[in-house]
């Protein structure tokens, strides 16, 4: 059998953790800074770890991601 591929698009997106959970950039930095709040930009640096739901779904798309 080939290789499976992973979706090029979830690779860029989401890391997984060493117990199995992705981690992804909050939402909302890109553009349209002066209209957000300080408080939502402090809140949104960095890394969130996605929901359960979620993470479901895209382990979908990593079949090498690790169950």
């Amino acid at each position: 059998m080939p290789k499976m591929k992973t979706k090029s698009s979830v690779k860029k997106r989401f890391k997984v953790t060493g117990t199995g959970k992705l981690t992804v950039a909050q939402a909302g930095k890109q553009h349209g800074m002066i209209k957000r709040s300080n408080k939502f930009l402090r809140n949104a640096r960095g890394t969130m770890v996605l929901s359960e739901p979620d993470t479901r779904i895209v382990k979908k798309y990593m079949p090498y991601a690790g169950k």
